[in-house]
């Protein structure tokens, strides 16, 4: 772990300049900046950061909120969110989503991961990121693909987990808490730039030497 802070160090890859914390209005209303926070952890689904945050970007460009999203009719939302991840399913998503938050939450995003979870097109990763980018608080860790990835090839999981959340279950089972929160960011970067999922960059690695999976 503190090897991996220490190539880290620089704050140097996509997630760190584009990622879902670089994403949202930060002098926007608490509300709408909660909202933000929320739809960009949707568009970024099976989604590079740079795809993202330009989506985002244009979004933004048009005055991002709950009710210019329901004014808006599909085609241009998806026209503006285009390329990102199956950007026709997002579309639908973001919709029924924000519809659900005007109505029952008042035009905020719910505080509780079961809530979250319960809003289309929002899963397990993205609601823990939106507890602790949203809302200041850390609910669980959350694991995407690099995560899952890189845990698997250091053995931080005590036996190969096939999906993100059974590794978010193994993770917090053992990692002391105070350590949830920085696990994200930290190895999707170290996933972005050196443990990538082809060919890792094992000769850059500091922890070539201990990593079980390291290419000697």
């Amino acid at each position: 772990l503190e090897r991996i802070r220490e190539m880290r160090r620089n704050r140097d890859a996509p997630v760190d300049e584009m990622g879902v914390e670089k994403c949202y209005d930060s002098s926007a209303p608490p509300q709408v900046m909660r909202y933000q926070v929320l739809l960009s952890l949707m568009l970024s689904s099976q989604t590079k950061d740079q795809v993202t945050s330009a989506a985002m970007l244009r979004l933004r460009q048009r005055g991002l909120t709950v009710d210019s999203i329901l004014q808006m009719d599909d085609a241009t939302l998806g026209q503006i969110i285009y390329p990102v991840g199956f950007w026709r399913n997002k579309v639908k998503y973001i919709k029924q989503t924000t519809a659900i938050l005007k109505q029952k939450y008042g035009g905020d995003i719910p505080r509780t991961v079961e809530e979250l979870v319960q809003l289309p097109g929002v899963g397990p990763k993205m609601a823990h990121l939106a507890m602790n980018i949203a809302w200041d608080s850390v609910s669980g860790i959350a694991v995407d693909t690099h995560v899952h990835r890189i845990t698997n090839r250091l053995k931080w999981v005590k036996k190969e987990t096939r999906y993100p959340e059974e590794t978010r279950v193994a993770l917090e089972d053992w990692l002391p808490r105070d350590l949830w929160r920085e696990i994200n960011w930290l190895l999707v970067g170290f996933g972005q730039q050196t443990c990538l999922p082809v060919n890792p960059r094992c000769n850059e690695c500091l922890n070539q030497d201990i990593c079980p999976a390291a290419k000697r």
